[in-house]
Formats: C-alpha cells, structure tokens, sequence
C-alpha cells in the first residue's frame, strides 16, 4: 500500500510544479527508488512515460489557459517551460493536435488530461513464480551503450544494441562464455543515481577477458527478487514487470534496492521465450 501512496504524493509533487523544472531526482526521493525505478514503473503502470505524462499535463493546462484569451501565446508558452514558439507549437500539435492559436476559436476540439491517480486492484487471477535470493558481487562482460536519464530516450537505443550484437556475432560469443550464476544472456540497466553516466550492457557472468570493445561491470552485492517468465517478446516481460509494479510490490514487504535491474534470457526463441526478472530489493524501511 506504501509504494502506491508514494507514487500518488510524487503525482501531486508534478503538479504542484508543473510551471518549474521537474527534477526526477526529488520524484525519486519521494517514491523512495531510484531515478531509473521510478521512471520505469511509472510508465508500466501508467501506460505512459514519465516525460510524456508530464507533456500531456503541461499542454493541458496550457489548452485551458488559451481558451480563456486572457494571456498572450507566449507567455503561455514560457509559464510552462518552452523558451521557444515553436517547440511550444510542437508539443501543442502533439498532444491537441491543432495549433495554439486556434484553441482560442469557437468549436475547437481540445484534449483534457486530468491528474492520474494510483490505485491498488485486487486480481490474484494469475500466479507469480518468484523467490527472493541474497547473491555476492558477481562480474559481468559485454557490449554496452550509455544510457540517457530520461528513460524514454532509451527506447530505441536498447533494440539497436541488440540487433548490433546479434549481427556483430557478439551474442554467440557471449553464449560461449557463460561461466557463472546467473546461466543467460543478461539485459542489465546500470543506473544507480551515484554514477555520472548510466549504462545498459547485454553481457553474460563470467571470469573470462572481456573481448575487445565490450565492458565489464560488477554487480554489486544484493538481495533479488527474481521472478520466472514465459511468452511472446516483449510484450511478455512488459507485462511481467508492470505485475512486479502493481500487484506484488506494494503487498511485498519490500521496496526497490540499489543495485541495477537484470533480465536473464534462457533461450533464444523470442516467440515462446523463457526469462527471469531480477529486481534489487530491500526490506521496506518503517
């Protein structure tokens, strides 16, 4: 129940700002995770990114201040944050899909987008297959990217560093050098809010040299909550991950730890995929 209540006081944190800058940061601080966390499972469980949400609230706003013809368009436009006309009239169109001066016209239709709210429902219509593991420190190797600090950045970049290493013959090699617990190829997001610069790795846990332009990263010391998974990629771990999110979280007794999030693949077959889900946890704090 915990975890829904902080997600709602970091909703209403959003709105109290949406004139400001937004620091995911403090978000983060409310809900008690981290940055990458927070913006994560957000936007499993509102079905919209963090950055989209609050673009859709902004130009909302934005709409009902227009229609009242009392500001001038651009002051309208820096209140909410855009220095110029255009990108104000970019991310009007993209959400009304009509520009800002005409919502001051008669008959225009506008989109309303309305503060969301959490709230926790009850299903239990399908089990959850997990179990909870304390590991050591364990060292990882593979090709990496560096992520961006808006999640939604990164939607396109983790697809092509997958696609780069299945055609790079990168996987094949990973696969070779499989050495230790946990037995897969591994999705890992480095995100921890300490370091300058996040990454995303698809590496394997191994004692072997990391092969020429890959990285190496240590894990750090953790306890997991490690879910099973089978079904059709993505939508199958999407779905998963919204369910750790909504409906194991908040009655779990735990909360996000610091350490990063780990998909294990076990197969190659992405229509009838077998996976884990490795979330850091952490007794939740009193």
């Amino acid at each position: 129940m915990e975890w829904m209540k902080r997600l709602n006081q970091a909703v209403s944190y959003i709105e109290e700002h949406l004139t400001e800058e937004i620091d995911y940061g403090e978000l983060a601080k409310i809900a008690c995770c981290s940055t990458y966390h927070f913006q994560r499972m957000f936007s499993y469980i509102a079905d919209v990114t963090l950055s989209e949400y609050i673009r859709r609230r902004r130009m909302s706003m934005a709409a009902a201040e227009l229609s009242t013809g009392k500001e001038k368009i651009v002051d309208i436009a820096l209140k909410y944050g855009y220095d110029s006309p255009t990108a104000f009239n970019r991310a009007f169109q993209s959400v009304h899909h009509t520009a800002p001066s005409a919502a001051r016209k008669n008959g225009i239709i506008l989109k309303s987008y309305p503060p969301i709210s959490f709230q926790i429902t009850i299903k239990g219509d399908a089990e959850m297959n997990y179990r909870i593991e304390t590991k050591e420190s364990f060292r990882i190797i593979g090709p990496s990217a560096p992520m961006h600090k808006d999640v939604e950045k990164n939607f396109q970049m983790v697809p092509g560093l997958w696609t780069k290493a299945a055609a790079d013959g990168s996987v094949q090699k990973l696969v070779s050098k499989i050495g230790k617990e946990p037995q897969g190829i591994l999705g890992v997001s480095a995100c921890d809010d300490k370091s300058e610069q996040w990454k995303y790795l698809i590496a394997v846990s191994s004692d072997d040299p990391a092969e020429e332009g890959w990285d190496e990263y240590m894990v750090p010391a953790a306890t997991w909550a490690i879910f099973e998974g089978e079904g059709t990629m993505p939508e199958s771990i999407q779905q998963l991950e919204k369910r750790i999110g909504t409906e194991w979280l908040p009655n779990s007794g735990y909360e996000f730890g610091e350490a990063p999030d780990i998909e294990v693949y076990l197969n190659a077959d992405p229509e009838n995929a077998k996976y884990e889900v490795w979330v850091p946890v952490k007794k939740k704090s009193e």
